[in-house]
């Protein structure tokens, strides 16, 4: 079975006028949640073992706050596909991944994210699609689980993906 998770970049700062939206750091409030984010994956059993993720400050911020409560190191690629270019770009870098990878993780930005999340999620409980459809909020993670039919990541599609869960960063202690 491939499991794809979706994490979307923590709460970025707006204090610095003037900055390139590429350049956006983190808040705090955004490491802490990173952290949290990185303490639930190794938890619940869930570290990548791919990482494809956004150049964008905000992204790569984010996923070095999830990676200092891994521990484990993921192969990670950064990638500028993942920048604001459209759910099917993202659904493109997913089908890029190597099939030997069975647990992979995309680090990017809404509408996108948001999208393909929605776009993917074809069943799963009620109250995390019901969840799903109402926001992609900073710093949450879905995942979402392919199974048979589903034998390689070339074959992830619109709704053959099944939500596992919605997590959000102030849900975890």
């Amino acid at each position: 079975m491939k499991t794809l998770l979706l994490l979307r970049h923590a709460k970025s700062s707006w204090d610095e006028t003037g900055l390139a939206d590429l350049a956006r750091p983190l808040t705090s409030r955004g490491r802490a949640a990173a952290t949290r984010i990185g303490r639930h994956l190794r938890g619940a059993g869930l570290a990548p073992e791919r990482v494809l993720c956004s150049p964008a400050r905000r992204a790569t911020e984010t996923l070095a706050g999830v990676l200092t409560e891994l521990g484990e190191s993921p192969v990670i690629e950064e990638r500028p596909d993942l920048y604001l270019r459209g759910w099917s770009s993202l659904l493109g870098a997913v089908h890029g991944l190597p099939e030997e990878v069975n647990r992979a993780m995309l680090v990017s930005h809404n509408p996108d994210l948001h999208d393909l999340a929605l776009a993917l999620a074809g069943t799963g409980p009620p109250e995390a699609l019901k969840a799903l459809a109402a926001k992609f909020p900073t710093g949450a993670l879905a995942v979402l689980c392919f199974a048979d039919p589903v034998s390689g990541w070339r074959a992830v599609a619109p709704g053959n993906g099944a939500l596992h869960a919605l997590i959000k960063p102030r849900d975890l202690s």
